[in-house]
């Protein structure tokens, strides 16, 4: 038998498939398609304090080779999360990741002690391409001063494990990297959607009410890749590296390059069994390669 766990720090899951935040809504959904506990981790979509109603439609625009969203963060709220989906995963075993956002470090602040106080959450992870609003709308991952801020003040609010995701945009991603070494988060998980943009032809107008949308998809991966080739390259951190992931090759090469586990976001989309389906073909190869574990590979290509 095939070993593919993988350890991520100090936390050991039992393969390196993490469902993304986003596609997979709160988990259920993707329940009926694919056995939750089959994979290595669950990440539910983006939660604030507050329900937040999002962008209006249209929301997603296919593109070649991937989609564009504008979903805007919508989402039910922590207190709703609570009551209405945490009882669900007090029934699976797989570790449980929730991201979360705010537009200020108070309610990112917030968020992290109210979840500190649920045990069933193994991690939270920070989405740092937040507008800031009391910075006249620019993401936290173009201040570094309220970057340096924001990761300090969760740190000290959350006891267990904390995710930084990082996207294409930042201030200095060696800086970024330093600040979250120094500030004590535990890993690192890259990348988030690239910006874009879409035009509607025939209306002459922009696809969205808000002009620029999330790029993801296969298109992505080869941008994604260097990406995360670049934070491994720099820091200590262990990554999860995410981006246009669509079959067991790409989570192969993200693998190779470093990342000590995968993540799925877009692919749910098109496949909802995708995690078991990447799972099985790296599970093949390490057989037909006669290597006994995937932490042999991990980091191999350098």
């Amino acid at each position: 038998m095939v070993d593919l766990s993988v350890h991520v720090g100090d936390l050991c899951l039992k393969n390196p498939v993490v469902l993304a935040s986003g596609t997979c809504g709160y988990g259920r959904e993707l329940a009926k398609f694919i056995n939750l506990e089959m994979v290595g981790a669950i990440t539910v979509k983006g939660l604030s304090m507050e329900p937040w109603q999002g962008n209006p439609p249209p929301r997603i625009h296919e593109v070649y080779a991937g989609v564009l969203n504008s979903i805007g963060l919508e989402n039910k709220g922590l207190e709703s999360f609570l009551r209405e989906d945490l009882p669900f995963f007090e029934t699976i075993e797989t570790p449980l990741f929730v991201n979360i956002w705010g537009k200020n470090v108070k309610e990112y602040v917030l968020l992290a002690r109210n979840l500190d106080a649920v045990e069933r959450v193994t991690a939270i992870e920070l989405n740092l391409s937040c507008p800031n609003v009391e910075k006249g709308g620019v993401s936290f991952a173009l201040q570094e001063k309220v970057f340096e801020e924001l990761v300090g003040k969760v740190r000290h609010s959350f006891t267990r494990k904390i995710i930084a995701k990082l996207g294409p945009q930042i201030f200095d991603l060696e800086r970024a990297l330093q600040i979250l070494e120094r500030e004590g988060i535990d890993f690192v998980s890259a990348t988030n959607s690239f910006p874009g943009l879409a035009v509607n032809v025939d209306e002459q107008r922009f696809v969205f009410s808000r002009r620029v949308a999330g790029f993801s998809g296969p298109a992505i991966k080869p941008l994604a890749l260097k990406l995360v080739y670049d934070i491994v390259s720099v820091t200590r951190l262990p990554v999860i590296g995410m981006g246009g992931i669509v079959c067991w090759k790409d989570a192969l090469e993200f693998l190779l390059i470093g990342a000590r586990a995968i993540g799925l976001g877009t692919v749910n989309l098109i496949y909802p069994d995708a995690a078991q389906r990447i799972l099985r073909g790296i599970e093949e190869y390490l057989d037909q390669k006669g290597i006994p574990s995937l932490e042999a590979i991990i980091g191999k290509v350098r």
